[in-house]
């Protein structure tokens, strides 16, 4: 578990050494109006599946809205984020292709 009170976030690892596999699912812990890390852009893909609450993708300038029982997919070329609704907070399972967490 890695947590950033800070940023209102926890990173929970669903499989232990997960960055040595092709795949890394985590499950995302954000509190209301919390964000994750900007993450940089780099090779592979990035799916995930929003168990409660809502959240906002932020890619490059672009910005998409997801909410429990939905789901995301990008390719990540551009600098992103993901941020909670500021009334919910949000929980959320990603997989990061390759590992990037």
């Amino acid at each position: 578990v890695k947590e950033d009170a800070e940023a209102g976030h926890a990173i929970h690892w669903l499989i232990p050494n997960a960055q040595k596999n092709s795949l890394e699912p985590i499950l995302v812990t954000l509190v209301p109006g919390g964000r994750t890390w900007e993450d940089d852009p780099h090779e592979g893909e990035e799916f995930g599946y929003i168990l409660s609450g809502s959240i906002t993708i932020h890619i490059g300038k672009k910005s998409y809205r997801a909410k429990k029982g939905e789901s995301f997919y990008f390719t990540p070329k551009s600098t992103h984020y993901i941020s909670a609704s500021k009334k919910t907070g949000a929980s959320l399972i990603c997989v990061s292709s390759p590992p990037s967490f």
